[in-house]
């Protein structure tokens, strides 16, 4: 079996040719996720981390099971004052609810910069 052909290019080399590097053909980029998907994955494995069903934990915010599972499944919007209480019922602190919906968005994007670069740059 063949290794794997990575593209490695140095800094140095680079800086001397001036000619442009390769580009791959790339496939379309799949749509970015939206916020409320973000969030919503976030709110469903923290409800599962803690193994409460959606029942509990809608009867907590007072709301219906079948909205929190549209907000859980990204489906529907939910406004700074539904996240809240939903945070709070979990005993989930809201700011971090939004740093995990940064590192998510941003893991994302380095993930698909990484997929469509194929290009790897070493220090010399």
């Amino acid at each position: 079996m063949e290794p794997k052909q990575r593209n490695v290019v140095h800094l140095a080399a680079v800086r001397e040719s001036r000619e442009p590097l390769p580009r791959r053909s790339s496939s379309p980029a799949p749509e970015p996720r939206l916020l409320r998907q973000i969030y919503g994955e976030i709110l469903r494995d923290e409800r599962r981390d803690q193994d409460r069903s959606l029942d509990d934990v809608a009867r907590a915010v007072g709301m219906s099971k079948q909205y929190l599972s549209e907000v859980e499944r990204g489906r529907k919007e939910a406004s700074s004052e539904i996240l809240r209480s939903v945070c709070d019922a979990l005993e989930l602190p809201i700011e971090q609810l939004l740093g995990r919906g940064i590192r998510r968005m941003t893991a994302h994007r380095t993930l698909r910069a990484a997929r469509s670069g194929g290009v790897e740059l070493c220090a010399a």
